[in-house]
């Protein structure tokens, strides 16, 4: 039967997972409605490029019939990398390389959100709707959200990200600290505030590295660069340190200390970086996990799987997610609709603890003494 026949449809969470799902579920005639938290599509900023994998990401938006839009809004040339040192020393250049491969194209977030935003049907996405709670309702869920409202479902699907209040609901199994702190931050001009680094870049990304500290910076189709210093630390470093990470000057005090090695060009980073930082813990979902599926709940991304960034398969994960369960709810080939989410769960889940572990060795590894000579093998 197919799963999602006569069903009414609940999506938490806008991010490219949920919104790929939905646009699926839409094509095969399905009632979907989408639950976001933030009161619109420009409610917070939109963080670094990201790189569309061909069998993942591509492969979503190819079936949701979107590589038109897609490939008028990509970056050709963001996907090009530089390699260097800690002390700004290119050690590897894809810009000089002719054949670059082409199989993992760069989008900016902004553009990938707009092109799936409009891609669905009227009134499918809900905003400001932060979610609360959710407690069984004849063979369905009846979800309550902050703002006061409530709604029912048949069948809820949680895409609400790292922190992801839904998953609780299917498992108690949370995600571990990996080790590894990131802090975010941003320089909105940055061919004005920071032309070392601008010209450095040359439209696409730099990952920096050294003394077991990386450093990675990545250009926007909006003129604009965010960067992540990425270092060991205990877990509740970012709480306990001191810091206050809305001040430009003790970030940059705690930089310039924290990695004294490197070369002082880094530092028009930190010095011109437009908006407060953000101190981000690194946590990965044991790549062992498992459950036993529900009948009307399920989840994809971030809530299934969180894991690092350091290998870039995050979005390509939501959006591979959202491409396997649609076609699992609306096959023939299950007897009810737990059958086809037990179908798309052990394959996910299969799937994100393969990819959990090459992305743990990848964090290890640009964390390490050999960081450059690993990252050169992979690219080079």
């Amino acid at each position: 039967m197919n799963a999602i026949k006569n069903k009414k449809i609940a999506i938490v969470g806008a991010g490219p997972g949920g919104l790929t799902l939905a646009r699926l579920l839409q094509m095969n005639g399905a009632d979907v409605r989408v639950y976001e938290r933030d009161a619109d599509k420009d409610a917070r900023p939109k963080g670094a490029t990201l790189d569309l994998h061909e069998e993942s990401g591509l492969a979503a938006l190819r079936e949701a019939g979107l590589m038109d839009a897609f490939m008028a809004n990509y970056r050709p040339e963001a996907d090009k990398m530089r390699i260097a040192d800690m002390n700004a020393n290119v050690v590897y250049d894809d810009h000089a390389n002719e054949q670059t491969d082409r199989s993992r194209p760069e989008i900016d977030r902004g553009p990938l959100q707009k092109i799936l935003l409009e891609s669905l049907q009227p009134g499918t996405l809900v905003w400001d709707s932060q979610f609360l709670t959710m407690s069984p309702h004849n063979d369905g869920w009846k979800l309550e959200f902050k703002n006061d409202t409530s709604v029912t479902a048949d069948l809820v699907i949680a895409a609400d990200g790292a922190n992801s209040k839904l998953r609780p609901y299917i498992t108690p199994i949370k995600p571990f600290y990996v080790g590894v702190t990131a802090i975010e931050g941003a320089v909105y001009n940055s061919e004005t505030e920071s032309p070392k680094i601008h010209k450095l870049l040359n439209g696409g990304k730099i990952f920096a590295m050294g003394n077991e500290q990386s450093l990675i910076v990545s250009s926007k189709g909006d003129g604009s660069l965010v960067f992540y210093p990425g270092f060991k630390k205990e877990e509740n470093w970012s709480r306990e340190c001191g810091i206050d990470f809305t001040d430009k000057a003790q970030v940059l005090a705690w930089f310039k200390q924290e990695y004294a090695g490197w070369d002082s060009s880094w530092l028009e980073l930190f010095e011109n970086s437009s908006s407060a930082f953000v101190a981000r813990p690194q946590y990965c979902m044991p790549p062992d996990q498992t459950w036993e599926a529900l009948p009307n709940l399920t989840m994809l991304g971030d809530a299934a799987h969180l894991m690092p960034p350091y290998a870039g398969e995050g979005v390509n994960m939501a959006m591979l997610d959202a491409l396997e369960l649609s076609r699992c709810l609306v096959s023939e080939n299950f007897a009810d609709t737990q059958a086809a989410i037990a179908a798309y769960e052990k394959q996910m889940r299969a799937r994100a603890s393969e990819t959990a572990r090459d992305t743990l060795e990848s964090t290890a590894a640009l964390h390490s003494p050999d960081a450059i000579t690993f990252l050169i093998n992979v690219f080079g």
